[in-house]
């Protein structure tokens, strides 16, 4: 899966050395997602400050200044938890995440543990997350929304790097009908450091049925996320099949 996804970015004749190269700096940039995730409890905000860098941070300012809590639209790349915990940290935002259900439930409880001991609160992928989130918004939480990768199947139809396949509605869905600014964002891992990217927010302006602006919307998210992922290719980490040729692929193998 990594090598497929790394050929979506670099092209379909990346191979040889290059490509294991880049498989193997993957893998590293993934091990360290990890090891930070796990010593984030308790770390001081002098520590998390310490080499973080940031452009674009105004525009979550904008947004909290006029008291609605703005939709930050990450792709599963670099530390993401990291720069949460650090704009929870150093500016004060309260943050909530939206987290995939896990299996078995014991597993489920410990990561949302994890994540509220960063000062996130946690909401459960599920029927009553768009009510939980919208209540976050108009509390002027920042919304932190992963959103590369259609967990449950029901997303909209787009192109991605070059292919079709579906996103998570809900990030446009949530801009259309609160008015909450879209703000696609990454958190690179920068040598021992890190920088945060909070790019331009997508226009969100209502222009038809909310399918179709859903649609639009999503399709224009699709585009800034494959920008941010081109920014450092190798830490990017989704490892499952994303694409519906991925699942063609990996049938074609166990045949």
């Amino acid at each position: 899966m990594i090598e497929r996804n790394l050929r979506r970015v670099y092209g379909p004749d990346f191979g040889g050395l290059a490509l294991r190269r880049s498989v193997q700096r993957c893998l590293d940039n993934y091990a360290r997602y990890w090891v930070e995730s796990f010593r984030l409890p308790g770390t001081s905000s002098e520590v998390l400050d310490a080499g973080m860098s940031f452009d674009g941070i105004h525009h979550i300012q904008n947004a909290i200044d006029r008291g609605t809590g703005p939709i930050l639209a990450l792709p599963h790349l670099g530390g993401w938890e990291w720069g949460g915990l650090w704009l929870a940290s150093t500016y004060g935002h309260d943050l909530t995440v939206v987290v995939e259900a896990l299996e078995p439930p014991e597993l489920f409880e410990w990561f949302v543990a994890l994540r509220q001991s960063f000062g996130m609160n946690v909401v459960a992928l599920g029927p009553g997350a768009g009510t939980a989130v919208t209540n976050a918004i108009k509390a002027a939480h920042v919304i932190c929304l992963v959103c590369d990768r259609d967990i449950n199947g029901q997303g909209i139809e787009v192109e991605f790097f070059g292919e079709r396949t579906t996103l998570p509605a809900g990030p446009a869905t949530l801009a259309l009908r609160t008015g909450a600014p879209l703000l696609p964002a990454a958190v690179y891992f920068r040598g021992k450091g890190h920088h945060a990217t909070i790019r331009e927010p997508i226009p969100t302006d209502r222009r038809g049925p909310l399918r179709q602006d859903v649609a639009r919307v999503t399709q224009a998210l699709a585009h800034e996320l494959e920008a941010l992922i081109r920014v450092e290719p190798e830490q990017w980490h989704v490892l499952q099949p994303n694409w519906p040729s991925d699942h063609a692929a990996l049938a074609a193998l166990r045949a």
